[in-house]
């Protein structure tokens, strides 16, 4: 097994690319080893005592090493290399157990429920496939009209990034606002 690795913008996380799908359908993030706890996958790698978070998107995984780990990725990089290549030779899942369950999204009526079908659409054809270039992805959390805000939850390497700010105003709520008049702001929650 050849897993590739490739930078992204947030120089605390790697981007794995281990030739294989990893998610068929959404993304999972692990902010903590208690959250990972449902992937054995997760678990390998928050056995690593420098790992921070895991994210998983569709052909990639995301480490992110922790804030004040004093490694290097060119020491960090073999141990998870090998938790990863170990966990697919085994063949094991990638979750076990139930799933966890969603939390329910708000509901949108008339001119609101248009706008927000709208942001949904921009975020998934524009944004979603340049944030998993970086090994991250971005999640729609919600609308406000009467302040005309796009709530959103940047995940993988985004979560933490230091250009992450500069992406959201610069980059999404630009192109959200040519698009869509409605809205005027983007903030991440």
């Amino acid at each position: 097994m050849f897993i590739q690795t490739e930078t992204t913008p947030n120089p605390a996380t790697l981007k794995f690319l281990p030739g294989r799908p990893i998610m068929e359908e959404g993304t999972a993030d692990f902010a903590n080893a208690e959250a990972g706890q449902r992937s054995p996958l997760a678990t390998r790698l928050f056995a690593i005592p420098e790992v921070e978070r895991v994210f998983f998107g569709g052909d990639f995984v995301t480490v992110t090493k922790r804030e004040g780990a004093n490694v290097d990725w060119r020491h960090l990089k073999p141990a998870v290399l090998g938790a990863i290549m170990e966990h697919f030779t085994l063949g094991l899942p990638l979750f076990e157990g139930e799933p966890a369950a969603e939390e329910a999204e708000a509901a949108y009526e008339g001119e609101e429920a248009e706008i927000v079908a709208q942001i949904k659409e921009l975020l998934e054809t524009r944004v979603r496939p340049a944030v998993a270039n970086d090994g991250g992805d971005i999640v729609f959390k919600g609308f406000d009209g009467g302040s005309g805000t796009v709530f959103v939850h940047l995940q993988g390497s985004c979560s933490g990034c230091p250009s992450s700010t500069i992406t959201l105003k610069n980059g999404i709520e630009n192109m959200l606002r040519h698009y869509i008049p409605e809205v005027s702001a983007v903030e991440a929650v």
